[in-house]
């Protein structure tokens, strides 16, 4: 029979939620359950809201960094924190990983790592990874996707201009996305836009963004400079790559670039220290066995992925770790406030993988 915790559908009362929480039922249910496995935490950008760029951040991949300091100390309360040479070290055959293991980590390379998060990793005492993406250290601008979403929610892009996206991308104008219906703050029709766009070879997108250069590009850096990324590194966070591009690796022109190019880059960044990332975090979670084999090959010994699932802390062998992200509305009440019981729902019951 399933646990009540497990079944707990999310439009159950906020009240049991917090009942469940606080009365120590869910922790219980989680110490038993995933007392060998191990989670491992997916971020993308921490801002304060008082930094201009959180107004047009993405809110899919941007968490408020009073929540992300709220997260880490919820998971000093439920978990024990390792690093990543922790995870390697067990997963080599080295000394086991403690109960209910969790590994921080974050994607991209974006400069508020550095500039927020990290701060708040130092008070926690909490170590962490990040995955970059070798070609955007020290560059201003982000990725074409944050570039429209920023666009759009800071007035640039206009509903108009974004149709036309669509139908120059191939998109089916019978199938045009209601976008003048939509908000600054409503991006699912833009999702579908950039999800057009994601389509296209390398050549034709990089022509029709080419073209919307004044209207996406707004002069600020978000990206990580060489400085900050040895500056992380220097703070107990592990560099691991991310592809070179940022380019889903099932779709790579040169997927040697993409792997090894990646790590020689970023070590070279790096000042040579760490000499080479030894992990890697697949852009858009896309992977193949025969790509899983060339990363290996390539020289990384830890694959991550973004399956929302929990491995095996005692794993081994070419797998690939499901990581767990999150948004701020999935941990916060309808207020606003952090809800420690939607964060526990949240990763608590996360399937376990074979891995």
């Amino acid at each position: 029979m399933s646990s009540p915790v497990a079944t707990l559908k999310a439009s159950a009362a906020p009240a049991l939620k917090r009942a469940l929480y606080y009365s120590g039922a869910l922790d219980a249910y989680h110490r038993a359950r995933n007392r060998d496995r191990l989670t491992v935490i997916m971020f993308h950008r921490v801002l304060s809201p008082g930094d201009a760029r959180w107004r047009t951040a993405d809110p899919e991949y941007s968490l408020r960094d009073d929540l992300f300091a709220a997260c880490l100390a919820f998971f000093k309360r439920h978990y024990h924190v390792v690093a990543l040479d922790d995870v390697l070290a067990a997963r080599a055959g080295g000394p086991p990983l403690p109960a209910r293991p969790l590994l921080i980590t974050f994607d991209d390379g974006w400069s508020d790592n550095e500039e927020f998060a990290l701060a708040h990793l130092r008070r926690a005492g909490l170590p962490s990874v990040l995955f970059v993406v070798a070609d955007v250290i020290g560059r201003d601008e982000p990725f074409f996707q944050e570039r429209m979403v920023g666009a759009w929610r800071g007035g640039r892009l206009d509903a108009a201009r974004a149709a036309r996206i669509w139908a120059d991308a191939g998109g089916d104008p019978a199938r045009t996305p209601p976008l003048a219906r939509a908000g600054k703050d409503d991006l699912e029709p833009l999702r579908a836009v950039i999800a057009q766009l994601e389509r296209l070879d390398t050549g034709p997108r990089a022509a029709l963004l080419a073209e919307l250069a004044p209207v996406l590009d707004d002069g600020v850096r978000y990206m990580v400079t060489a400085d900050q990324l040895r500056n992380l590194a220097g703070h107990f966070v592990a560099i691991g790559a991310h592809g070179k591009t940022h380019t889903p690796m099932t779709r790579a022109a040169d997927l040697a670039a993409e792997l090894g190019g990646a790590r020689a880059l970023i070590a070279e960044r790096l000042g040579g220290r760490p000499a080479l990332p030894a992990t890697m975090s697949f852009p858009h979670g896309a992977h193949d066995p025969a790509i899983v084999q060339r990363a290996h090959a390539a020289g990384y010994q830890l694959l991550f992925t973004s399956v929302p699932e929990l491995p095996a802390a005692a794993g081994s062998g070419p797998g690939v770790l499901g990581r767990v992200g999150f948004t701020g509305e999935t941990i916060t009440d309808a207020r606003g406030r952090f809800a420690p019981e939607l964060l526990a729902l949240h990763l608590f019951r996360k399937p376990h993988s074979e891995r």
